[in-house]
């Protein structure tokens, strides 16, 4: 059996000390070479991307606006309801009641959660393995906060050249005051994002004025400080790094990739030609003249690093960095068209696309995550269509199981719940069914009504009378639960068991 080089068996071999300390030397610098397991990331100054308009940045535009308008509008739209609260959207904790307009969810229909979960990760896969980390670029939280909080800064501290010199010059008091101003600002929003969600939870004017009086629960200060803080620190603070060192999506994307897949891409044959890309100076502007020279389009201004908000350039390919925001194409074919060259040069291809091939959509990978896409939204819409708005479950009180009374009968309990999901008041009639010659008896309910969306509990007991050579210790019956009066007609039947000695 070898043994192993270590510097202890070395110092015990019997070599010359010029020798030894040679082979030590080297065993060391090869330790400090290859088996440093300690890395550390260098942080680099914060990026300060530059502004850009074009299609891309309008379509961002666009869905920020809307996003925004979503999340902090709807808690204050008032929908009208013959029962319930009069917000359009509003998770009711203690009613355990979630609206969404016309649609009233209970806690019992908590699989919905499951199904739009299920469904949002298959969208994800299926729009990944066609066009990218387009989530990311367009409609990622982290992506809408930042775009927001830079806006702001802009908006404050001026465009690109402008920040960058204001990072560079002392502190004085034109800088004291924009920097004050950026971050009380961003904290503005932090905190009005925070509250925006906590609203969702309550009524929106009331929870409102509570929070401003000193009056809301202290889940709800809470749940803002907590929002504010993180928000604060991942849009205003954090930025790129989100996407660069924290974000898990980054790191398995490449599993959805393939040679297909439309991402953003630099044309690098029409980019850097056969002598490389050269910036338009004296004959290089003229587009003939680069080719001839071998040049290529590409002419090294650097825009599209300058606008990517994670600081990729492009250029280099595909990397873990880009969120497919496209910024960087709106960037090129702008310099394209003041050039008076056709766009392109960075645009959405497959890698087969780059090479000329052609780009295969229909694969066994995109079929199956259509399909799977499209079953869970036919499931989940089906569900929500074909929820039952009246609810009866019947269970059976198991302690004990029967009871022997003074007149030989034998009697079971039962817990019938009813649950009137419907926004109308409704009477019904229970009767049991399965059982010849069985007494039911509610105690003294003598009426089941129910007002709007609500539910009961009624505590039966079947009385039954056996028969003589009677041995059957489990008999098979049923609940028969007829609609009265209301929005529900058919009659509902729960099975159940009788238990006998």
């Amino acid at each position: 059996m070898k043994r192993k080089a270590t510097s202890s068996n070395l110092r015990k071999m019997q070599l010359l000390p010029g020798v030894r300390g040679l082979i030590l030397a080297d065993l060391n610098d090869w330790i400090v070479q290859n088996m440093s397991i300690e890395q550390v990331i260098q942080p680099k100054n914060s990026i300060q991307p530059r502004s850009v308009e074009g299609r891309f940045r309008t379509i961002k535009t666009g869905i920020l606006v809307f996003a925004y308008a979503t999340f902090f509008l709807l808690p204050w739209l008032r929908w009208t309801r013959e029962v319930g609260p009069d917000q359009a959207i509003l998770f009711d904790i203690p009613g355990r009641r979630y609206y969404m307009f016309d649609l009233v969810m209970h806690a019992q229909d908590i699989f919905w959660l499951t199904a739009l979960l299920f469904l949002s990760a298959v969208l994800l896969f299926f729009v990944t393995t066609l066009f990218g980390r387009v989530f990311c670029g367009y409609f990622c939280f982290q992506t809408l906060w930042t775009d927001a909080f830079r806006w702001i800064e802009k908006f404050i501290q001026g465009d690109r050249v402008a920040r960058l010199r204001l990072e560079k010059q002392p502190w004085n008091g034109e800088k004291i005051r924009k920097v004050v101003l950026t971050h009380a600002a961003w904290l503005f929003l932090a905190m009005w994002t925070g509250l925006s969600f906590a609203l969702y939870w309550g009524d929106a004017f009331e929870l409102t004025g509570k929070f401003l009086t000193g009056q809301a629960p202290a889940a709800m200060y809470a749940t803002v400080l907590i929002l504010m803080t993180t928000t604060y620190l991942a849009a205003g603070w954090a930025k790129e790094y989100v996407c660069l060192h924290m974000c898990p999506y980054s790191r398995f994307q490449s599993v959805m990739f393939d040679q297909d897949t439309m991402i953003v891409s630099y044309d690098g044959n029409r980019g850097e030609g056969t002598a490389g890309r050269i910036k338009p100076i004296k004959e290089m502007r003229d587009q003939a003249a680069r080719q001839q020279a071998g040049h290529g389009d590409c002419v090294d201004c650097g825009l599209c690093v300058q606008v990517c908000p994670t600081g990729v350039d492009i250029r280099n390919g595909l990397q873990i960095g880009c969120i497919h925001c496209a910024l960087c194409i709106d960037a090129c074919d702008n310099i394209m068209d003041k050039q008076g060259w056709k766009r392109g040069l960075v645009r959405y291809t497959s890698e087969h696309g780059l090479q000329g091939e052609k780009t295969k959509i229909l694969k066994l990978r995109t079929v199956g995550y259509g399909l799977a896409t499209l079953l869970a939204t036919v499931y989940l819409v089906w569900s929500i269509a074909s929820s039952k708005l009246l609810e009866v479950t019947a269970v059976q009180i198991r302690s004990p199981l029967f009871v022997t009374l003074s007149d030989g009968r034998i009697q079971n309990s039962y817990e019938v719940k009813i649950n009137n999901k419907t926004m109308e008041p409704a009477k019904y009639q229970l009767a049991i069914e399965g059982l010849p010659g069985a007494e039911l008896e509610m105690g003294q309910i003598t009426d089941l009504s129910l007002k709007p969306d609500s539910s009961m509990r009624v505590l039966t007991k079947i009385r039954y009378t056996m028969q003589p050579g009677d041995t059957q210790k489990n008999r098979e019956f049923q609940f028969r639960l007829t609609p009265l009066e209301g929005k529900v007609t058919e009659p509902v039947i729960i099975p159940s068991h009788f238990m006998t000695p």
